[in-house]
């Protein structure tokens, strides 16, 4: 999509992913994913009845928008978004870690059917891209990380990651390691609460961001912490110039697309010593450096929120306090699938599916 900026000058950038209300799409909804900023849509539990219902809501939403990225938390265990009418329930990938001390080889093996089997699945009804696999590692204290991590150990992480990642692609789809530079040394939850880590910045690399170098050519996309490290920046991961441009994409060279963690968390509404505005919210994330911006869970009471987001960015941009960036727009459509998925029926039949499945713990 195109927004006029200075001008005759055109260029592109959807940096908006939000989510819808219900079961299907209503008359606001479709005027919001027709916006020229939204770029992607994030689907949650209240989104899905049936594989049927969430195939017809997926197929609407790309024939207003063809290049929509359609996304979602499916990571196995309790942050599963689907788990009825024929989707595989997942282990949490703790249970990969627990599998790696008695047989590091199968685990691998296991983590590539994990991640196979969540793709697949979510492709046959129209879902482009998991947020998934979660990097940070599971130092113990962290309720909400917790059995989302694979393991304490930061080379069994970026192992098992990989294969996961593998299993990803075989099905066509992309990935997302989260939550850069780690979330799983901090107690606090970053939904509710402002978490903050101590550690500097050569503890951080080598051990929770160790991960995000030794996977540089392998993620497609990764989402950064709402968690502030003072001895490396006074601002949250996701709103930091030094983490996302010196630290993510010039010391560890990675150049994927870099999602805000949901701006409606609370850690994502701290800056500088005061409270922001969705709007300020996301322009400082695309000041920082990322792509896109998410804003979920605000289209439930009439989605006045997401409105005033939409609007407020279209307004700034247009006053010139942030550039739209094509370069921005292509690492989003990167993440759209190349291939056709399998359809559910023939999935169920492909023997590499049912071989996976054979795999799962």
């Amino acid at each position: 999509m195109r927004v006029q900026r200075q001008g005759d000058k055109m260029t592109s950038h959807a940096p908006v992913v939000l989510d819808v209300a219900g079961l299907a799409l209503d008359a606001d909804d479709r005027r919001r994913l027709r916006h020229p900023l939204t770029g992607g849509l994030i689907l949650f539990a209240r989104n899905w009845r049936d594989r049927r219902q969430l195939t017809e809501l997926t197929a609407e939403a790309k024939s207003l928008r063809p290049d929509l990225l359609i996304c979602v938390d499916h990571e196995g265990g309790r942050v599963q978004r689907f788990r009825s009418d024929g989707f595989t329930l997942l282990p949490p990938m703790r249970a990969l870690g627990e599998l790696w001390m008695r047989d590091a080889m199968l685990a691998t093996d296991v983590a590539t059917a994990v991640g196979y089997v969540l793709a697949s699945e979510l492709r046959a009804c129209g879902v482009d891209l998991s947020f998934t696999p979660v990097l940070d590692l599971d130092h113990g204290g962290s309720a909400v990380i917790g059995d989302r991590a694979f393991h304490r150990d930061s080379r069994v992480v970026g192992l098992l990651a990989k294969s996961l990642m593998h299993g990803l692609l075989r099905a066509g789809m992309a990935n997302c390691g989260k939550h850069f530079p780690g979330h799983g040394h901090v107690a606090a939850d970053s939904h509710v609460d402002l978490p903050v880590d101590r550690r500097g910045l050569r503890m951080l690399l080598a051990d929770d961001a160790a991960p995000y170098a030794w996977l540089s050519t392998s993620l497609a996309s990764v989402m950064p912490a709402h968690v502030v490290y003072p001895k490396v920046d006074s601002r949250p991961a996701g709103f930091s110039r030094r983490w996302l441009h010196e630290i993510l994409r010039s010391r560890l060279r990675f150049d994927g697309a870099i999602f805000s963690d949901d701006l409606s968390m609370a850690g994502a509404r701290r800056l500088d010593g005061r409270e922001l505005s969705y709007t300020d919210a996301a322009l400082a994330a695309l000041q920082a450096g990322c792509d896109m911006v998410l804003l979920c869970n605000q289209s439930v009471d009439g989605g006045a929120a997401v409105d005033r987001l939409l609007d407020g960015l279209a307004g700034a941009l247009a006053q010139g306090h942030w550039q739209a960036s094509p370069a921005s727009e292509a690492r989003r459509l990167s993440l759209l699938p190349a291939s056709a998925p399998l359809a559910w029926d023939d999935l169920m039949r492909a023997g590499s599916y049912r071989h996976a499945l054979d795999r799962l713990i």
